[in-house]
C-alpha cells in the first residue's frame, strides 16, 4: 500500500468543508485544516474545530489572505482542497499562486461541489458564481497544476427536507411546487458521501485532471418522482402546481435576494437539466459510484424514510 497524501483543506468548517475533513481523518489521510483564529474563537465554529483535533486533524493557523502562513501550510502537505464560500471563489487565485510558488502540490480540488461549470445554461443570479468557478478552472489548467473538480450537484441535507421547496421549513403536507414539467432528472447527494468520494479521489490516477461526478444511480431522479416517493411514505397525495421555465424566469426577475438565487438554481437544475443533460466521456470525466462501488451511498429514498418519520 502507497502511503496516504498528506491532504490540507481551505474553508473546513464551511457547509461542505467539515464533511471533507471528517471524510480525511477517518479515512487515515494525515489532514490538515487552515484555520483563522477568529474561527477559533467563534462560538460555533470553534466546537467544530474542537471536533476536528479530536479526529487527529492538525489545525494550522492562517488565512486565505495571509500569502506567508498560506504558503507555509501547503509546503507540509501532498494535496490541497478548498471548500471555500461563494464570497471567495474569487480568491482561490491566491491559493493557486501559493501553490505555483511551493511547487509541491501533486493534486489540487478547487470549490466547486456544485455542477460541473462548464456544462451549465444558467441564468442570472447564480451563473455570475458559475463563471467565476470556470474561471478559476481555467487558471488551474493554464498554471498546469495537477487537478480533480468535482461535481456532487445538490446537496441532500439542503434539498430533501423541504423537497426543494424554496424557503420552506418543513416537507410538504398539502401542496408543492414542481418547476417546469417535473420530468428532468436532477442529483441529490448526502454532504458525508460527497466528503467520502471527495477524498477517494485524492490518490486515484483515474481522477487526475478530470472532472468527478458524484451521479449514483439511485440518487439521479426526476422532481415528479421525488414527490410520488414522498407521497408513498406519508400515505397522501399532494396538489401539484407545475410551474413553466418562461414563468421562473419572470419569477427570478421580480424576487428578492436569496429568493431569486434558488429560483434561478432551481431553473438550471429542473428546466435546463443542467444536472443530467450530457454524457460523462472519459475524456473528461468519471463517475464517482462507479470507480468507488464499496461506498455505501445514502439514497434519496433513505434520506426521506428518515424525513418522513421526523415528520408524523
Amino acid at each position: 500500500m502507497a502511503e496516504k497524501s498528506k491532504v490540507l483543506i481551505i474553508g473546513g468548517t464551511g457547509c461542505i468543508g467539515k464533511f471533507v475533513v471528517e471524510a480525511s481523518a477517518k479515512s487515515g489521510h494525515p489532514t490538515f485544516a487552515l484555520v483563522r483564529e477568529t474561527t477559533i474563537s467563534d462560538p460555533v465554529k470553534g466546537k467544530i474545530v474542537e471536533n476536528f483535533k479530536n479526529l487527529g486533524v492538525t489545525i494550522i493557523n492562517g488565512d486565505l489572505y495571509d500569502h506567508e502562513s498560506l504558503l507555509k501550510a501547503i509546503k507540509q502537505v501532498d494535496v490541497v482542497i478548498s471548500t471555500v464560500g461563494q464570497v471567495q471563489l474569487a480568491d482561490q487565485v491566491k491559493i493557486i499562486d501559493a501553490i505555483k510558488e511551493a511547487g509541491n502540490i501533486k493534486r489540487f480540488f478547487p470549490s466547486e461541489f456544485g455542477m460541473d461549470v462548464d456544462r451549465i445554461n444558467a441564468v442570472e443570479p447564480v451563473k455570475s458564481a458559475f463563471v467565476v468557478q470556470a474561471q478559476i478552472r481555467r487558471v488551474i489548467e493554464a498554471a498546469e497544476i495537477p487537478y480533480t473538480y468535482v461535481s456532487c450537484n445538490y446537496f441532500a441535507g439542503y434539498f430533501i427536507p423541504n423537497l426543494a421547496q424554496p424557503l420552506a421549513t418543513a416537507p410538504p403536507r398539502d401542496k408543492v411546487i414542481i418547476p417546469g414539467d417535473g420530468n428532468v432528472k436532477a442529483v441529490f447527494n448526502e454532504e458525508h458521501d460527497i466528503g467520502t468520494y471527495t477524498i477517494k479521489a485524492v490518490d486515484d490516477p483515474r481522477t487526475l485532471n478530470k472532472t468527478l461526478y458524484i451521479r449514483p444511480p439511485k440518487n439521479t431522479l426526476s422532481f415528479n418522482e421525488l414527490v410520488a416517493t414522498w407521497e408513498k411514505l406519508i400515505g397522501k397525495t399532494l396538489e401539484k402546481i407545475y410551474v413553466p421555465g418562461e414563468q421562473i424566469l419572470k419569477d427570478i426577475q421580480t424576487s428578492p435576494i436569496p429568493i431569486d438565487l434558488i429560483l434561478s438554481s432551481n431553473h438550471s437544475t429542473f428546466v435546463q437539466g443542467d444536472h443530467t443533460n450530457f454524457e460523462i466521456e472519459p475524456s473528461f470525466g468519471v463517475e464517482a459510484s462507479e470507480l468507488y462501488p464499496d461506498v455505501k451511498y445514502t439514497t434519496v429514498e433513505e434520506s426521506l424514510v428518515t424525513l418522513s418519520k421526523l415528520h408524523i
